[in-house]
């Protein structure tokens, strides 16, 4: 088959000209692109073919697929912000396919089946130190574990799992599916410290004759704010809050309670406080919902568990029942500022939701190592720091902090210590070309409705910390599937097949699609303007 990854297309090629002449100057070719699902995934899953595995009705061989990228599809399958459903092509058709949904029935049918992940092909006798037992070291030890090396992760934690654990409520990721997927991360080799807080990172790489580090330290640390206040005991911040409630503890907060701050973590906050039996749950925040950090569907479930927000204010004081805020407004600029106007809001407990820092101080003391506020400076693409051997990623580097970027960070840095352990150069694979549905024949697509996740109603989940979301059936999850476009990337439809009136497409039979006989082909592109997927290109004789 000739097969094409890149390549210049002059635009006439690409459109039928109807008879063609005794010369051909255009010949088709199958090409493989790049579907939008798969590019905006941070964690770099193949999901596209995962998505077809289980449409083929192959579920443990999707979710092996899946683990290539991804060791923790269950908690994924709850937490991720989905960007490869925001990008993928079928919402410009009707509705997007519902990944996350998908890869969460994958990932709880694995636990469920005690699927364990494939073994190491070799052992190299090289040993890494990881520190930090989140998504980003807990994915950084997977990966290294499978290309053959030793790790030890060192956590200051109880318990393994960094902000999956300590930040995300039991409603969103219950802590039993964590356990399940660290634990299978353990049988696989990986060896993890708990209370075990790093002070000295080159002594304890020495003493433990790690070859390479990499830091994965998450943003534990709340950034403050000095609030006048009659009675400090009244403020708390979001981390050590959400942290205690992930801990077992239930902290008397009273009826009337106020969240200063405006992302995932207030909203969190937030929804935590009603269910600990807050009648008022008020966000205060300094600017407008669309510049809210928050994404938009835990904003969403926030309002709809009863969540207040109030927009444009800023705490100034505390008193013994209530707050003074200011009334703030935007300028010309779009920035928030003061209007001297104030106004009262009664709270009983203030949680400070401000954002938080990485925990990087025990870094500042080794030679060479450069930091941008509390964060490490490390080469963007090798995530290696100034500093040789010693690597960082997660929270702990200049990024967007959320579960699936650590993941990815975690899998890049793996692949890089890899090969710099080997002396080697990485070089990745050159991606194909981003294939968009108006390149594609949609006329090929019947409308599906997308299928939806049971939830608990809403008096139910603020009751209790129950999850309140639902999984998928075995049915609904290959539905799901089947509407995958398959954007840019032949799927043996038999269209071109079937529609080439010179007989010039070659049936290779399943899983080896097509070729073209060009002895036979006339360059006419009907095989073109059928492909519903785009997996066909017209290009110059002679390329």
């Amino acid at each position: 088959m000739e097969h094409r990854k890149d390549m210049t297309i002059l635009p006439d090629l690409a459109s039928s000209r109807g008879r063609v002449g005794p010369v051909r100057e255009r010949k088709p070719v199958y090409l493989d692109m790049l579907p939008p699902c798969n590019q905006a995934c941070p964690a770099g899953e193949n999901i596209q073919e995962w998505l077809r595995l289980v449409k083929a009705g192959k579920a443990k061989e999707a979710w092996l697929q899946l683990v290539q990228d991804n060791p923790f599809p269950a908690i994924h399958g709850r937490v991720c912000y989905h960007p490869c459903e925001t990008s993928c092509n079928r919402g410009d058709l009707d509705s997007s396919v519902s990944i996350r949904s998908v890869e969460r029935y994958l990932g709880d049918l694995a636990i469920a089946e005690g699927w364990e992940y494939p073994e190491p092909a070799r052992r190299s006798g090289r040993r890494v130190m990881v520190v930090g037992s989140g998504p980003s070291g807990l994915s950084a030890a997977y990966h290294l574990t499978r290309l053959g090396h030793e790790v030890e992760i060192f956590d200051a934690g109880d318990k393994p799992g960094g902000m999956m654990r300590y930040g995300i409520p039991e409603y969103r990721l219950p802590r039993d599916v964590l356990d399940a997927e660290i634990a299978r991360l353990v049988k696989l080799g990986v060896v993890i410290h708990q209370n075990r807080p790093v002070k000295d990172l080159l002594a304890e790489q020495k003493a433990g004759r790690f070859d390479a580090v990499f830091v994965a330290v998450g943003a534990h640390i709340s950034k403050r704010v000095d609030i006048p206040s009659q009675d400090a005991s009244k403020m708390v911040d979001a981390v050590s809050f959400l942290r205690d409630v992930a801990s077992g503890e239930r902290p008397i907060i009273g009826r009337r309670v106020a969240v200063y701050g405006g992302g995932n973590t207030a909203m969190d906050a937030a929804r935590v406080a009603r269910r600990l039996g807050a009648e008022e749950s008020v966000v205060v925040y300094r600017r407008t919902m669309e510049q809210m950090p928050a994404h938009e569907e835990e904003r969403v479930d926030a309002e709809r568990e009863g969540v207040k927000m109030n927009w444009l204010r800023t705490i100034k004081e505390m008193g013994d029942e209530d707050l003074t805020v200011e009334i703030m407004e935007l300028d010309e600029n779009g920035q928030a500022r003061g209007t001297g106007r104030f106004e009262k809001l009664e709270a009983d407990t203030v949680i400070l939701a401000l954002g938080q820092r990485a925990d990087t101080a025990f870094l500042h003391g080794i030679p060479g190592m450069a930091f941008h506020d509390d964060v490490v400076d490390v080469d963007p693409d090798t995530l290696m720091t100034a500093v040789p051997g010693i690597f960082a990623g997660g929270d702990a580097v200049p990024s967007d902090r959320t579960v699936t970027i650590g993941t990815g960070h975690g899998k890049r840095a793996a692949r890089r210590i890899d090969a710099w352990l080997n002396m080697e150069v990485h070089t990745p694979t050159p991606k194909h070309p981003l294939v968009k549905l108006d390149q594609m024949n949609i006329w090929y697509f019947g409308g599906h409705e997308r299928r939806k996740q049971a939830e608990a109603d809403v008096e139910q989940r603020v009751s209790d910390f129950q999850e309140i979301v639902g999984s998928l059936s075995a049915e609904e999850a290959r539905f799901e599937a089947q509407r995958c476009l398959s954007c840019g990337n032949c799927f043996e439809c038999d269209g071109c097949y079937g529609a080439c009136p010179e007989d010039a497409v070659i049936k290779l039979g399943p899983g080896n699609r097509y070729r073209f006989d060009y002895e036979r082909c006339t360059g006419c592109a009907t095989c073109y303007e059928q492909c519903p997927v785009h997996a066909i290109e017209m290009i110059p004789e002679g390329m």
